[in-house]
């Protein structure tokens, strides 16, 4: 097994390294988008306008679920596959920027997917804005070797058109919903209404060309619906839909309540983390009560909960009454890199630094964002911290023993203090956090995709999870677009969950 990057700085991808060959995997023209561009900030304008104006969202995907029913859709959701005891699947998040590091993940999700069932893309399947045209380079043609289905909830990103194109490639090429009566003039609905941006007349021209690239037999898999549940060996895997807002609507809740019942052990796939950066964000439902409500209610058996949306790995093993939930972020399947040099020192929920995992490390973190800035600002020399350099100022900052230590000692001056505290790392505000540079929340939206490096490490990882009767082993591995770790994909974290049946 290759080194991880929690054992060296090239088992995290720094140095002189050879490319992988995910290169050739790639078409002639790649879109690199940017979050810069007023075009794609206009077209991805409908999460503003939901929180604006109210969100249509949950009355949308009603329509859609009743769509689905009356042709003939399960009316539980539940897709019941004829998986034996001991079975394996993979979890992808947010996927489909259809550039560079999404490629680069391709080839080791391949290499280590062998034997397995099904995978789930958990959450943004295309970006910007899920056009269907969009999904010859961004889904089918990536995964076009990978020989088993492929599952998916929508993130945020796939609702920017109202899911049409989702639901015509997972949910058996359903047709567009009928347009619904015109709200009352000068309302906010109204204005909603006026501003909401919708797909192009012939987006989907290019579709049945591009299914081509996944039409084999035992590669098709059809979905009751953006939210559903798969029974498959001793598991239950539950997929739910949080929309725009990171939320669900009653109906969907409803739903969720009653296929959560039960002995089976469960694991939950949610678009919408319910811990992420040293929080915890419950999830709320319609009508009250929220997701993780039902994720602790100890009669529901849930094991595990699985949220893409932040394009990094988290995982936080929470107790809950005396048994272990394992919360895991797992977004890092291709989009740009949310930074993890932000997380504070974790104490939530009883969970502490000693507990918690992330990739990529903050200090990679670190001296990633620390050379984007470098580049964008041109202030290379100021800005650009060696991985060793950034690794040794978060172990200051946060009081922990470094992660990785490096192979010299890293000598801490001002101006790593500095750049660090520019960078917010480890979230902790100081006397420089009037001039802290965008990096969490104004970065990523503006400056990441278009700063989005296009060379190695890339920091992006994929899961596999092994199960059987007795437990879930779930296993995080990396791909930094360098050929060593394609070859032999690296571990990052790992964990056996028990598997208990009343």
């Amino acid at each position: 097994m290759s080194d991880s990057s929690r054992d060296t700085a090239e088992g995290a991808g720094w140095g002189s390294t050879r490319l992988g060959e995910y290169k050739r995997l790639m078409p002639p023209k790649v879109e690199k988008i940017s979050w810069l561009n007023p075009r794609t900030l206009w077209a991805a304008r409908n999460g503003v306008l939901a929180s604006w104006f109210g969100d249509p969202t949950g009355r949308t995907r009603s329509r859609w679920v009743a769509q689905r029913a009356a042709a003939g859709a399960p009316a539980d959701k539940v897709i019941r596959r004829a998986d034996p005891e001991r079975f394996s699947f993979m979890v992808i998040g947010d996927t489909g920027e259809g550039d560079d590091p999404q490629y680069a993940v391709v080839p080791g999700f391949l290499r280590m997917s062998q034997e397995t069932r099904f995978a789930v893309v958990a959450s943004d399947v295309i970006y910007p804005v899920g056009s269907a045209d969009d999904y010859g380079t961004k889904f089918f043609g990536p995964y076009q070797d990978y020989p088993a289905p492929i599952y998916a909830i929508p993130g945020n990103h796939d609702w920017y058109e109202d899911l049409g194109a989702f639901m015509r490639v997972f949910c058996d090429d359903a047709p567009p919903l009928d347009p619904e009566p015109a709200p009352s003039p000068l309302t906010r609905a109204w204005l909603r209404s006026v501003l909401w941006h919708r797909p192009h007349a012939n987006d989907g021209q290019h579709l049945d060309e591009a299914r081509r690239l996944r039409a084999e037999t035992t590669q098709q898999a059809v979905q009751p619906g953006p939210y559903w549940a798969v029974d498959s060996g001793p598991l239950r895997i539950i997929g739910i839909d949080t929309g725009l807002l990171g939320s669900l609507d009653a109906e969907q809740g409803a739903w969720l309540r009653e296929v959560s019942r039960g002995p089976r052990p469960k694991i939950l796939i949610t678009g919408s983390p319910l811990y992420v950066d040293g929080e915890h964000h419950p999830c709320a439902i319609e009508g009250g009560g929220t997701v993780d409500d039902i994720v602790r209610d100890p009669e529901h058996h849930y094991v595990a909960a699985i949220g893409g949306d932040i394009h990094n790995y988290q995982r936080y093993p929470v107790d809950v009454d005396g048994r272990t939930i394992q919360y895991v972020v797992s977004g890092g399947g291709g989009a740009f890199m949310h930074a993890t040099h932000t997380i504070p020192h974790v104490s939530v929920a009883n969970v502490t630094e000693k507990d918690f995992r992330c990739y990529p490390l903050r200090g990679d973190s670190l001296a990633f964002y620390s050379r984007l800035y470098g580049r964008r600002l041109h202030l290379r020399r100021f800005f650009t911290l060696t991985e060793a350099e950034a690794t040794a100022v978060i172990a200051e900052r946060l009081g922990i023993p470094p992660t990785r230590v490096p192979g010299e000692a890293a000598r801490i001056t001002f101006r790593t203090r500095l750049v660090a505290s520019l960078l917010g790392a480890g979230g902790r505000p100081d006397r420089t956090s009037r001039f802290r540079l965008p990096v969490r929340k104004i970065y990523t939206q503006l400056f990441s995709p278009s700063s989005a490096t296009y060379s190695p490490p890339f920091f992006k990882c994929f899961l596999r999870l092994d199960v059987t009767p007795e437990a879930v082993r779930l296993r995080c591995f990396a791909a930094t677009g360098n050929l060593a770790q394609e070859i032999d994909p690296p571990v990052e974290d790992e964990v056996t969950i028990p598997l208990t049946r009343s």
